[in-house]
């Protein structure tokens, strides 16, 4: 991970301060607040500021209660309920702003999630770093052959060396031809006084999608644990995974209790249809039940059984 000197001296700034406040806090975040998380092999993310904790959630929920309504007792049990039957408003009353720095490639596939407010580098304005994400060799695979969006088997061997190879060439050859269009370096030395440099708009064509971008990503927790959710999934890219497992510790840090039930309820739990339930009915019943029988599609089935460690897949 590197850092420019400015970044640094911002960090080092912003961590010198000393604010008095009558906002909730949480202490375990503030601990990390402004700090550079390393990602990949150039990347980070920042928590750059945030509001409110679990006490929000709680706050926020029990103001819609009426009277005569049944009282949770405890605010654990509260924010257990509200993520257990899906009650999301009240956590969107806590925000959190990051600072991520990551790859092009992952960039495009994190902003389909369009539930944020994002603030990009502009390399309009700016001229890219030059540092490329290269995956280390344990993260190179071939094309799964049973998803079409997936990794299978691993590569290994001289075939590994030759894919870092041309990954590395290519972005480093296309790098150093965008510093010739714009007739300056990143470090802003001018490349040759006689020529005038492409407009730089139109130089990052060039670039790879390796390249590393940065951005300010703001977002409430309701939609920040909907994108945890799937970015820190086990079948998500490895890539955006790694981003989404440093998120979801600054979540563990920031509210804990809403964590615990995030973890319980929708990592670690699962939707039934009404079929799929059916099914489990009958297998706890005793009855007899196949995958010809159950009204599943083959891979709801194999979903299912998956789910519940059960050896009656169909390939």
């Amino acid at each position: 991970m590197k850092l420019t000197n400015e970044q640094k001296k911002e960090i080092k700034d912003q961590q010198s301060q000393n604010f008095k406040t009558k906002r909730v806090t949480s202490p375990e975040l503030e601990k990390v607040l402004y700090e550079a998380l390393p990602v990949l092999d150039h990347g980070f993310i920042r928590v750059i500021d945030y509001m409110g904790d679990d006490s929000s959630i709680v706050q926020s929920a029990r103001v819609s209660y009426g009277k005569g309504t049944k009282k949770v007792s405890t605010d654990s049990g509260l924010i257990k309920y509200l993520m257990r039957h899906r009650h999301s408003t009240p956590f969107e009353m806590c925000e959190i702003k990051y600072h991520v720095k990551l790859p092009i490639f992952i960039a495009r596939q994190w902003i389909r999630h369009r539930t944020a407010n994002v603030n990009e580098y502009s390399a309009r304005y700016s001229i890219l770093d030059k540092e490329f994400y290269i995956p280390d060799k344990k993260n190179l695979a071939a094309q799964s052959t049973s998803n079409r969006q997936g990794r299978g088997n691993l590569i290994n061997g001289s075939q590994a060396d030759n894919i870092l190879n041309l990954l590395k060439e290519d972005a480093e050859r296309n790098y150093n031809n965008y510093e010739k269009m714009l007739n300056e370096t990143f470090d802003g030395k001018i490349i040759d006084e006689s020529k005038q440099g492409l407009a730089r708009e139109l130089a990052r064509m060039n670039l790879t999608l390796n390249s590393y971008t940065q951005w300010y990503w703001k977002t409430d927790l309701l939609n920040l644990l909907n994108f945890l959710s799937l970015r820190a999934d086990s079948h998500a890219q490895y890539e955006i995974r790694a981003y989404a497992e440093i998120m979801l510790n600054t979540v563990k840090k920031w509210v804990p209790t809403t964590y615990e039930a995030f973890i319980d309820y929708r990592v670690g739990g699962m939707e039934l249809s009404s079929k799929g339930k059916k099914v489990i009915k009958k297998m706890i019943q005793g009855e007899k039940c196949d995958y010809e029988s159950s009204g599943l599609s083959k891979r709801e089935w194999n979903e299912l059984m998956s789910s519940f460690d059960f050896s009656e897949k169909i390939v």
